[in-house]
């Protein structure tokens, strides 16, 4: 498939897609005119990527981990460096459920100010 049609499926814009390339996160094959052909399953990997970047993963960190996804090749520093990241999003979790939980108590005091016409609390 071409470049357009990858973006299309994936919802990533074709200035993604080559910059993905240009990270060695994606690999396409070239027409004699130049143009960009994509296998099928380039789908899925570019899927995962954006997977990987909204967890927060660097182009650097999914370069590493990527042989472990697609081929099956993993190493013990892999292995270690995914614990890493798997920590790093546990206490950003963390940190998303406290926002949360304060936000609720910000929102439990504004209803009770309309309701009551109490001051908001901290």
């Amino acid at each position: 498939m071409r470049i357009g049609e990858l973006a299309a499926r994936t919802g990533v814009s074709v200035r993604a897609l080559r910059y993905y390339e240009e990270q060695e996160l994606l690999a396409s094959e070239r027409s004699t005119s130049g143009q960009r052909h994509y296998p099928d399953d380039a789908v899925d990997r570019v899927e995962l990527i954006q997977q990987l970047y909204g967890a927060g993963l660097s182009s650097k960190a999914i370069v590493s981990l990527l042989p472990c996804v697609v081929d099956g090749d993993a190493t013990p520093e892999l292995l270690d460096r995914l614990a890493v990241e798997r920590d790093r999003i546990d206490r950003h979790i963390e940190d998303l459920v406290s926002a949360r939980n304060r936000l609720d108590k910000v929102m439990a005091n504004a209803g009770r100010n309309l309701r009551t016409g109490e001051h908001c609390r901290n």
